[in-house]
């Protein structure tokens, strides 16, 4: 279960988190909805402990994890760009985690063979990462996020640089892993559909604030221009028979 507390940030005057106050259970995705520089991405690399918070409190199952170096939190990162290594093919780019933390040779070649057969990438396992299109790129991203069991995974608009068709099965396959995986999640996008779909539970973060809504109806419901001016925009689309 994560609980965060009371995180703030600021860069000089500007205030970027004011105090930012959530919970969410274990094996869920929290879908964050919010435009760019509402402090979402901030956000994220406070719990990743890729930068420090100003206050606040961040815990997994009641242990805090700020002040706690970014390897020893069990939390992965993932932005909208894969930053797969390029020196290293994409069977080894997934290995890595299980390398360094030093798996007999026999039980990474095992976790990764089973996760290239779930991400379908068992043709492109000794490719070079510049050889992949983006969505295999990203597919090889998740592989490495996952392979390690991490406790939380934590999605910065990860699909956004895809065109629609592969962000459409990019989708699908974090569903199906999320699952299998029984993966904690904060999943951040600006796209209304995306939130939903990928959610089990909703928030919005608006001037670096965040309201976490008791259900899909509460967030849909939220008195909020762009969120109802959106929903019209889809309903008026005619149907194509």
């Amino acid at each position: 279960m994560i609980e965060v507390t009371g995180i703030q940030k600021q860069y000089g005057k500007e205030s970027v988190l004011k105090g930012i106050d959530f919970e969410l259970p274990a094996a869920t995705t929290l879908s964050l909805l919010g435009r760019s520089g509402c402090g979402k991405t901030t956000l994220l690399k406070i719990l990743a402990g890729l930068e420090a918070g100003d206050s606040g409190s961040f815990k997994i199952d009641g242990a805090e994890m700020l002040g706690i170096r970014p390897q020893d939190r069990g939390v992965v990162y993932l932005s909208q760009e894969p930053l797969l290594f390029p020196h290293l093919d994409v069977f080894e780019n997934i290995a890595f985690g299980l390398r360094i933390r030093g798996l007999q040779k026999q039980a990474v070649q095992q976790r990764v063979e089973q996760l290239l057969d779930q991400l379908g990438l068992e043709a492109q396992a000794r490719k070079a990462p510049a050889t992949l299109s983006g969505g295999q790129k990203q597919r090889a991203a998740f592989g490495r996020a996952i392979v390690i069991h991490p406790k939380i995974l934590l999605l910065d608009e990860p699909f956004g640089s895809l065109d629609a068709e592969t962000r459409a099965e990019m989708q699908v396959l974090f569903q199906t892993l999320r699952k299998a995986e029984k993966i904690t999640s904060l999943f951040v996008t600006h796209d209304l559909r995306e939130a939903i779909t990928m959610g089990d539970r909703f928030g919005k973060m608006a001037q670096g604030e965040i309201k976490v809504f008791a259900d899909l109806q509460a967030f849909l419901a939220e008195p909020d221009a762009n969120i109802q001016n959106e929903l019209a925009f889809w309903k008026k689309l005619p149907k194509i028979e």
